[in-house]
């Protein structure tokens, strides 16, 4: 049974509908912060608070290329969501 802080942490990423937003951009591939913030037409400030939710949950990783940052989504926090929901919601 994991930790209901981490549980919850990982399922508050996804209860925003500009962090969904970002989750269905990243579906196509990595992208860049500033194409993320131009497709979804939000401020680098606001982009920037929403990114280190979904980075800190594990659902999106992220890098530097020179001043640039680019994030995708994670495989391994992908995994983990999907067995999170299926611990929560599985019958005993």
């Amino acid at each position: 049974m994991h930790d209901a802080a981490d549980v919850a942490k990982v399922f508050k990423a996804l209860c925003d509908e500009n962090r969904v937003s970002i989750i269905n951009l990243l579906q196509t591939g990595e992208k860049c912060a500033c194409t993320i913030s131009e497709d979804l037409d939000i401020a680098q400030s606001k982009l920037s608070y929403h990114m280190k939710i979904l980075c800190e949950s594990g659902l999106v990783e992220s890098w530097s290329v020179g001043k640039w940052t680019h994030y995708q989504i994670s495989e391994l926090g992908r995994k983990n969501a999907i067995d999170l929901l299926n611990e929560l919601t599985t019958k005993f």
